[in-house]
C-alpha cells in the first residue's frame, strides 16, 4: 500500500512566525517583495491624441501623404502648412542618403546614372584606370568629397568603358553633368592645380557652377552660396593645420 502525504502551501508571500526569526538569525534568506501587478493603463485612443507638431513629428512619410485629406488638417492652417514641411524633408533626406561615395558604374550604367539622373542632381565621373598614380590621388579627393556634399552624385568608370580607346595620357578626366547635358570637363591632373587638394578640387569644380551640394542649403543652391561654403571649409582646414603645427612646435 502506497504511502500519500500531503504538502500544505501558504499564499504566497506569506510567511510563519519560524521563518520570521530564523531570517533575524540569517538562517533564511530575505522574504521576496509580494506580487504586485502593473497598475491598469488603457489603451490610447489614436483620436484623443492632441493633434500639434510633435503629432506631425512622428508620422511616417507615407503616413504623412495619407493626412494630405484629413479634414482635420483643413481647419488648421499651420499644421497643414507643417505637414507639408516634414514630408519635403524627409523626401530631400531620402536623396541625399542615395549618395556619399563614389559609385562604380559600367558602360552600360552610363545613361541610366548619368544622362538621366534628376534635373536637381549634379553628377561628377572620373574616366580612370587602376594603376595610375594621378588617378588614385585624384579619386582620394573625390571620395572626400562626396561624403562631405551627400546630395551630389560622384560615380567612377574606367575610361575605355566609357570612351573606347580614350588616350591613356588624358587620364584622369573628370566630367560634370546636369539635366542630361556636359556642363565642364577637366582633362590630366593639372586641372586641378600643382597640389591636388579636396579643397582645390572644389573650388575648380564650382568655378561657373553649383556642382557641390551638401543638401544644407536647400534643393538648389546659388553658385555664390556653394563658394562661399568651399571657402569656408578651406579656411577652417588651414587654421586646424596651423594650430596642430603650433601645439607640435610648443610640446618640442
Amino acid at each position: 500500500m502506497a504511502d500519500y502525504h500531503f504538502v500544505y502551501k501558504d499564499v504566497e508571500g506569506a510567511s510563519t512566525q519560524w521563518d520570521d526569526i530564523q531570517r533575524k538569525l540569517g538562517n533564511l534568506p530575505p522574504k521576496p517583495p509580494a506580487f504586485k501587478p502593473p497598475a491598469f493603463e488603457p489603451a490610447v485612443d489614436p483620436d484623443s491624441v492632441p493633434k500639434d507638431k510633435s503629432w506631425v513629428d512622428d508620422k511616417t512619410e507615407e503616413e504623412l501623404e495619407e493626412l494630405e485629406d484629413d479634414p482635420d488638417l483643413d481647419d488648421d492652417r499651420f499644421l497643414e502648412e507643417y505637414r507639408k514641411k516634414r514630408l519635403a524633408e524627409m523626401r530631400e533626406a531620402a536623396k541625399i542618403s542615395r549618395f556619399g561615395s563614389v559609385m562604380p558604374i559600367s558602360g552600360s550604367d552610363f545613361v541610366r546614372e548619368v544622362s538621366q539622373a534628376p534635373p536637381d542632381v549634379w553628377v561628377v565621373v572620373i574616366l580612370y584606370k587602376d594603376g595610375f598614380a594621378e588617378c588614385g590621388l585624384l579619386m582620394q579627393c573625390l571620395e572626400e568629397l562626396a561624403r562631405k556634399y551627400p546630395a551630389t552624385k560622384f560615380v567612377k568608370i574606367i575610361s575605355t568603358d566609357c570612351i573606347p580607346n580614350y588616350p591613356d595620357r588624358n587620364l584622369p578626366t573628370v566630367l560634370v553633368y546636369n539635366n542630361g547635358a556636359v556642363k565642364a570637363n577637366y582633362v590630366g591632373l593639372r586641372s586641378f592645380g600643382r597640389r591636388c587638394t579636396p579643397e582645390g578640387v572644389a573650388l575648380v569644380l564650382c568655378q561657373s557652377d553649383p556642382v557641390l551640394n551638401d543638401g544644407q542649403s536647400g534643393s538648389d543652391p546659388s553658385r555664390k552660396t556653394v563658394l562661399e561654403g568651399v571657402r569656408k571649409r578651406l579656411i577652417e582646414k588651414v587654421v586646424a593645420e596651423h594650430e596642430d603645427d603650433d601645439d607640435g612646435s610648443s610640446s618640442d
